[in-house]
């Protein structure tokens, strides 16, 4: 039984004649008739009384057109629900992520997403960067945010693409010295208590402070952690300059001097992904983040498994 058949017994339901149903079906007669009858066959039930006055269906004809319409409808929405899933319109998108970025450019990206993509269901996760890149290459993530490349075992089958330039900034608190300066030196900042999160101490700060100010500097976990404790005067709190967005009242921030450039916000994902959805949110970034689709383009170009990617990254 194929789902034409089933066309055809719903016609001929609503013409109650054969000729009139064919013509709907745009076949002949003859060829209807035939289909009928064998379905009839195949059934084992007469599903439809031949009478001078028209064709109407039996009792058993009945139960069966009623399933019949079900059958295709269900059908029309099979075929509704795969063309969606193939454009990245429904699934699922596990995305972990450090606290800076959802200063920028996560607000941007994910309330674009979200407005393009209503029905993705997306699980969202703040991490710190070596954690996030842990669970990407042991695929509990699809998406990666942070700051430098993922290491370790399947790194290699990773894209890691720059999404976002920074650098390093101090906040005090309003009766602190340096509040209202336009910028401190790293050699002042060396003899202050830090703030600071635990993946800049353990990382890219070792090359501006020494081990022994590291080690005495208070770690939090996000940069809305480190503006709280500076607001305490707890110490000078250090993080990227996109901590400028948090509004608050009782704090200040002033660059640092010499200008120390952080590791680029990075996004990462594994290249073999032939995720729809993944798709569609690349797309997304490009329009989002400036110069991505370009880079994102030369990385995939020159990686070794980029062929056994399926989807086309975009704009959508």
């Amino acid at each position: 039984m194929e789902a034409r058949h089933l066309r055809y017994a719903l016609a001929l339901a609503e013409h109650q004649h054969f000729g009139r149903a064919a013509a709907s079906l745009g076949i002949a007669q003859p060829p209807l008739s035939a289909q009928i009858a064998a379905l009839e066959r195949e059934i084992g039930e007469r599903l439809f009384d031949r009478t001078p006055r028209g064709v109407f269906p039996t009792a058993a004809g009945e139960a069966f057109l009623a399933r019949a319409r079900a059958a295709l409808a269900e059908m029309s929405r099979a075929r509704i629900d795969a063309g969606r899933a193939a454009r990245g319109e429904t699934g699922r998108l596990r995305i972990g992520f450090i606290g800076s970025a959802l200063l920028d450019p996560l607000p941007g990206v994910l309330g674009r997403f979200r407005r393009t993509h209503p029905e993705v269901r997306l699980t969202l996760q703040e991490l710190d960067s070596p954690t996030a890149a842990a669970a990407l290459l042991a695929g509990d993530l699809d998406v990666a945010v942070g700051r430098g490349s993922p290491r370790g075992a399947g790194a290699e089958d990773l894209v890691t693409v720059p999404i976002g330039a920074d650098h390093l900034i101090a906040v005090v608190a309003l009766a602190h010295p340096f509040a209202g300066r336009p910028s401190v030196a790293a050699e002042q900042l060396s003899r202050e208590p830090l703030i600071l999160s635990a993946d800049a101490a353990s990382s890219y700060l070792s090359s501006l402070f020494d081990p022994e100010v590291l080690a005495a500097a208070a770690l939090a976990r996000d940069i809305h952690t480190i503006a709280g404790l500076a607001a305490c005067s707890a110490g000078v709190g250090l993080g990227p300059a996109r901590m400028r967005l948090i509004t608050r009242n009782d704090i200040r921030f002033c660059d640092v001097t010499p200008r120390f450039r952080l590791p680029d916000l990075q996004m990462s994902f594994r290249v073999t992904d032939s995720s729809p959805v993944l798709a569609a949110f690349l797309s997304v970034i490009r329009q989002n983040c400036a110069d991505v689709g370009t880079r994102l383009d030369a990385l995939l170009a020159r990686h070794p498994a980029a062929t056994e990617r399926q989807p086309t990254l975009g704009v959508s």
